[in-house]
């Protein structure tokens, strides 16, 4: 069944000033005089990853801002991200008084969406974090070693950290089940994990293999050295966790939050009435894959296959038709709890132009198509892209 499209809005409009007064927004504001195109300088990188978006790094986030947008554009009583990712969406809606649903294959994902969008007595959360630090920093190796026996490690561990960073880490690890927040602490250690690798400063994202000798580093145009302390992490990481959800906790409402560890295409959702969401690109990015260092030192199911678009399976003609027909299984789901005339906002780099079939298969009316350039990227994406923002309704 083909639905004929209500409207379509292109918009990229250079010579508009990029609209930053987000809270503005409101049920009239018209979404074409939006110029979402943002440089640097328009919307620096402190104010996109502001207070807890930037609790610990993670590939593939959409920016917070156009997610405000539209919760204030269309005002849902239940938003719901069914690829919810590190948890942008949600942590939108609890700023903003929404309830929200969130779900994701990765069970790093979900355990990192509900570290940040919990709700915390600030006091004890304080305590406890300094502790585990405070019992794990200044360790002497020699008593480091001496425990190891009475540690778990798997290979992976064993190969890309030095002996002291690995078991600074493990003793970390052994603590946190005597503690009431251990998922921040497990954030903590995941945070520190990441940074403690044997890798080049420059390449933290997917590192190869172990960097062991010294090195010349593109990043700081000198010679440098893996590292082989994870006690510098900890204390670091364990301090701006805590600043990050003390500035959070001022601004947050009263929102009830749901996450489910699962499959889009197949879970049973709450009710819901506006869907926004990032889906993964084809063949972009293998979201387990970059979070490996916290599947291995807490032992969380490893879900890879079930990714949508993972990058294993590469961006061929067959690999397209693949993410069709799972992203379009994902949203046939979602229309089963979402409200009637409710609305799918998916914001992708369609550069494969798979979103119209996709809106065609599921029998969504096209409102509106925002694009707006993305120029502004590190890692992996450094390049320049488009990114389009579909505004379907069921």
């Amino acid at each position: 069944m083909v639905i004929a499209k209500e409207s379509t809005t292109k918009v990229f409009q250079p010579g508009l000033i990029p609209f930053v007064d987000f809270s503005s927004v409101n049920p009239k504001t018209p979404l074409k005089s939006l110029n979402l195109n943002w440089t640097e300088r328009d919307l620096p990188e402190s104010v996109r990853t502001k207070h807890v978006h930037r609790l610990h790094p993670y590939l593939g986030k959409f920016v917070p801002q156009l997610v405000e947008i539209f919760l204030r554009k269309f005002q849902p009583k239940v938003v719901c991200d069914p690829f919810c990712g590190s948890g942008t969406s949600l942590v939108e809606a609890v700023a903003l008084g929404v309830d929200s649903i969130g779900c994701d294959i990765s069970e790093f994902n979900c355990l990192l969406t509900k570290v940040k969008t919990d709700n915390y007595d600030l006091d004890l959360l304080d305590r406890e974090v300094k502790d585990i630090a405070s019992k794990t920093i200044g360790v002497e190796l020699g008593i480091l070693l001496e425990r190891k026996q009475s540690y778990v490690s798997g290979e992976y561990l064993s190969q890309w950290y030095a002996p002291e960073a690995l078991e600074t880490l493990l003793l970390y690890r052994s603590l946190i089940p005597i503690y009431t927040y251990q998922d921040v602490l497990k954030v903590i250690l995941s945070r520190a994990a990441r940074s403690a690798r044997l890798t080049t400063h420059f390449d933290l994202d997917f590192p190869r293999v172990p960097q062991r000798e010294r090195y010349y580093c593109y990043k700081h145009s000198r010679t440098c050295h893996p590292t082989k302390d994870a006690a510098q992490f900890i204390r670091r990481y364990s301090y701006d966790t805590l600043r990050r959800i003390r500035e959070f906790a001022a601004i947050r409402k009263d929102a009830k939050v749901t996450i489910v560890s699962g499959d889009a295409r197949t879970i049973e959702f709450p009710k819901f009435d506006m869907v926004i969401t990032s889906p993964p690109y084809v063949g972009l990015i293998d979201y387990h894959e970059q979070h490996r260092y916290a599947y291995e030192l807490l032992g969380l199911q490893w879900k890879a296959q079930g990714e949508v678009g993972a990058a294993f399976n590469g961006n061929s003609a067959r690999a397209q038709r693949k993410y069709v027909e799972d992203i379009t299984k994902g949203f046939e789901n979602l229309k089963k709890f979402l409200a009637p005339n409710g609305r799918i906002i998916v914001v992708a780099n369609d550069k494969h132009n798979l979103y119209d079939k996709i809106a065609q298969q599921i029998g969504v009316r096209v409102e509106t198509v925002l694009h707006r350039q993305v120029n502004r990227r590190t890692g992996r994406r450094a390049d320049d892209f488009f990114e389009s923002v579909f505004v379907w309704r069921a």
